[in-house]
């Protein structure tokens, strides 16, 4: 009997020294507690190509918004506009060198440097929409093409193509254009391989970024101007300076934005944020092309209700007379250019299959147009 109290009694005392063990731990734990360290954001500084007052800029910070969010803040992108870093024309350079970590633009803008890059955003396109050229380049095998360009001419750059845009209009001037001839000696603005298609209808092309061409109007050294839409037209002042706008053109039928990264930069992200990214170019592509439609109808009817210009289409004739040109700035181009004659290649085979299907396949929407809403004459 006794034995097996002190049994009990050893019992309880190794069980007081354990219960003395675990509180001072749990007093540790509570005194010292882990503290988990807060990451640092990735911060990127972002130009684009455009005015703050411009809806393309609103664009570019459409899109930082949706990685910014998309990443609960473990990349900040902040976005400057046109010329707080370098010039417009100056981004894929900048882009390059590691001066920005990265921009928002368009191809058109780097033509100088590789012709073949403005395959992307000129011409006709072989009759396919912006939202096919941006098809092909996903799937058609454009994507893997301009990364080669890149690299050829040493842009140190990952790029991203998002934001399908309507058919550009053929621009603002002093009266209507109604043939090839007006345009012989004109003073006109545009980008890419259109300076080209321009130059070649007889006019004196000169290329501006979007802060300067309504300037340039007003000063009278352009004649004649394009830049995008109704709203961007709208907002830069194109209706202060002319009344007379020509709808529709085959010199930039099918134009898209690019989003570049320094490619130094964007290797070091982890792969999380690099498939963030990827889905944000197409959140914000297609949030992008819906904006587009609502805004840009809006204003194209504000243009002609509160500032009073007189919008005409472009002639049939004079766009059969584009794409003919076009044909012969091609074929000037493709000489001696083994890239530009790849891309053309990939881009028209996709073409043919592509557009043939949409022909094809919807419908006229002249035809319900029409039916609903044109004045009835009788």
């Amino acid at each position: 009997m006794k034995k097996s109290v002190k049994a009990a009694d050893q019992t309880s005392g190794n069980r007081r020294r354990f219960l003395g063990k675990a509180a001072a731990g749990t007093a540790t734990a509570i005194a010292f507690p882990m503290v988990a360290k807060a990451q640092t954001p990735t911060q990127f500084r972002f130009q684009s190509t455009w005015p703050s007052k411009d809806i393309f800029h609103e664009y570019a910070l459409d899109f930082a918004k949706k990685v910014n969010d998309m990443t609960g803040g473990e990349l900040k992108i902040d976005v400057l506009p046109a010329g707080a870093v370098v010039p417009a024309f100056g981004l894929l350079d900048a882009v390059s060198k590691g001066t920005l970590d990265g921009g928002h633009g368009v191809m058109g803008y780097n033509y100088g440097k590789q012709a073949a890059i403005a395959l992307w955003t000129s011409g006709p396109a072989y009759g396919m929409d912006a939202n096919m050229v941006l098809a092909w380049h996903k799937y058609g095998g454009g994507k893997e093409l301009l990364a080669k360009l890149y690299d050829s001419i040493g842009a140190n750059v990952v790029t991203f193509l998002t934001g399908p845009m309507p058919s550009q209009p053929l621009g603002w001037f002093k009266k209507p254009i109604t043939k090839k001839e007006d345009f012989k000696g004109l003073k006109y603005r545009t980008n890419g391989l259109a300076i080209d298609l321009f130059t070649a209808m007889g006019a004196a092309v000169n290329a501006l970024p979007g802060g300067e061409i309504v300037p340039a109007l007003d000063r009278g050294l352009l004649d004649g101007a394009e830049f995008n839409n109704a709203t961007s037209d709208r907002v830069l002042g194109f209706p202060d300076v002319s009344k007379v706008c020509m709808l529709q053109s085959f010199h930039q039928s099918a134009e898209q934005f690019e989003i570049s990264f320094n490619k130094n930069k964007y290797n070091a992200l982890p792969a999380k944020l690099k498939a963030i990214i990827d889905n944000a170019v197409e959140a914000s592509s297609a949030d992008m092309s819906w904006k587009a439609v609502d805004r840009y109808s809006t204003d194209y009817r504000e243009l002609q209700a509160k500032d009073k210009v007189k919008f005409y289409k472009t002639p049939d004739s004079l766009l059969q007379e584009q794409i003919k040109i076009w044909d012969e700035v091609v074929a000037k181009k493709r000489e001696g250019n083994p890239l530009f004659q790849e891309v053309e290649k990939s881009m028209r085979a996709f073409a043919e299959r592509a557009v043939k299907w949409d022909m094809d396949t919807n419908n006229p929407r002249r035809m319900a147009y029409n039916h609903y809403f044109a004045k009835k004459t009788s």
